[in-house]
């Protein structure tokens, strides 16, 4: 993928109160940082912002936080973020070091259009494989929920059967989301671009839950 360089980048970075560049920092106090106690959800590549951001708008109560690693479309983000929303934060970082950033605190994660790693040999880097699997034991509270959405039937049929095989039961699982014409559906950029040209969009909901985790 190619990344357009975005005109004044650092400045829209440097200026924004949404933006966390030392995740690090907060790891166990991302609550203590949204300043109380409510559920947190994030989103592994959020692109440039839009599912994210209308979770945040539509869901009050709870906490999102938007996950990015390349400077350029966090900062076509940015803008977007209305002011005054006080449940969202933006945190600019390569997901290999999401279990450094976050320790059982997270209540579900949104892998939406992630890259598929075509090539069998860096099956290891998707989103969905039991490297990364491992890591969200680590950053989630107790039970664990992982919504995907994807335009790749190949990755989308591995992550069903990584899944499987790592322990999470698979729930509404869809060949076709949008056949449903679910009006209340948020959609994220490249879903909009993809299921405007008729091609299916599949998604799964992944659940594992403490006890299934204690056998």
């Amino acid at each position: 993928m190619r990344l357009r360089n975005v005109k004044n980048k650092e400045e829209i970075l440097s200026n924004s109160s949404y933006l966390i560049r030392t995740p690090e920092e907060y790891c166990g106090k991302w609550s203590e940082l949204f300043g109380n106690t409510n559920p947190i959800y994030i989103e592994i590549g959020m692109g440039k912002g839009k599912f994210i951001i209308e979770n945040a708008l539509k869901y009050p109560n709870i906490n999102f936080i938007g996950i990015e690693k390349f400077d350029s479309i966090v900062a076509r983000c940015l803008p977007k973020i209305p002011e005054g929303i006080n449940n969202l934060i933006i945190v600019r970082m390569d997901a290999n070091n999401i279990d450094k950033v976050f320790k059982n605190e997270i209540n579900r994660i949104y892998l939406n259009f992630s890259d598929p790693w075509p090539k069998v040999r860096h099956a290891s880097r998707r989103l969905s494989s039991k490297v990364f699997l491992d890591k969200y034991d680590e950053i989630f509270v107790s039970d664990k929920e992982i919504y995907m959405r994807t335009d790749n039937r190949d990755l989308y049929i591995y992550s069903l059967m990584s899944f499987s095989e790592n322990g999470y039961v698979l729930t509404d699982i869809s060949f076709d989301l949008h056949e449903s014409n679910d009006l209340d559906l948020i959609t994220t950029e490249y879903e909009d671009k993809f299921s405007s040209k008729g091609m299916p969009i599949y998604s799964v909901v992944a659940v594992k839950n403490s006890v299934q985790n204690s056998k």
